[in-house]
This record gives C-alpha cells, sequence and structure tokens, in this order.
C-alpha cells in the first residue's frame, strides 16, 4: 500500500496535468502508473523527477534496450520490486527476449556474488584497474 495517496486525473493540479500529458505524448499511451501519481504529490519533483528520466532514457549512445536492461539491474541490486516489474515491462516492449532476460540474471547474480565476496574479503583494487 502506497505511503501517499496516488493522485487521479481528476484530483491533479495544471501543473501535475501537464507532465502527465507530457508522459503520455513521449510514451505514446494514455497510461499513467502508479510511480508518477504518487510523485504528483509534490509536483515540483514530479516535474524535475520526469525532466531528469525523459533525458537519461532518451535516445543516446546506449541503445534503449540496453538502458532498461541496466535500469534492471541497478533495481534488483536496490531491491525496488516496482522498477524491477516496471523496466522489465519496458524491456519487454523494446524486445527483450526470455534468452536474454535469462543472461541477463545470470550476469545480475554473478555480480552480486563477485561483488560480495570481494565487500567482505576488502580485496584491495590491483593497480592496473585504477583510472
Amino acid at each position: 500500500m502506497a505511503t501517499v495517496p496516488l493522485i487521479s486525473d481528476e484530483e491533479a493540479s495544471t501543473e501535475v496535468l501537464a507532465v502527465f500529458d507530457d508522459i503520455r505524448a513521449v510514451r505514446g499511451t494514455d497510461y499513467i502508473n502508479n510511480f508518477w501519481r504518487a510523485l504528483a504529490n509534490d509536483p515540483a519533483l514530479l516535474a524535475s523527477t520526469w525532466g531528469r528520466l525523459k533525458e537519461v532514457m532518451g535516445p543516446g549512445e546506449l541503445d534503449p534496450l540496453v538502458k532498461e536492461m541496466l535500469y534492471i539491474a541497478v533495481s534488483v541490486a536496490n531491491g525496488c520490486e516496482y522498477c524491477i516489474h516496471s523496466h522489465t515491462a519496458a524491456a519487454n516492449a523494446k524486445g527483450m527476449t526470455l534468452t536474454q532476460h535469462g543472461e541477463l540474471m545470470s550476469v545480475i547474480g554473478m555480480a552480486m556474488q563477485t561483488n560480495g565476496l570481494v565487500t567482505a574479503m576488502q580485496v584491495p583494487v590491483d593497480e592496473v584497474f585504477e583510472i
């Protein structure tokens, strides 16, 4: 259960509706997910978060599917169930196959295991890896 109300279109201020309309336009959908509806309790935070996400996840040197897969990996590491589900859905919509998803899960699992081992043993960074 959310700790804040999820703001409906009917309850939304003009400022919030403008962000919701931009989300709809950019994503080509009428659906506004619960994350944005929760953020709408703070219109300035909603606008700034949407603006930054639109910039980061927009066109760039990384393929859009790769960006979604990275988002999944970080969401798993942070234990964010909501983000795991929403970005897996986004990655699927961008063409992620079951095989790619399985490989991604293997990489995430391997990284978590080796990160844990290195952290527990406090292995010093090799000089050749330092930038």
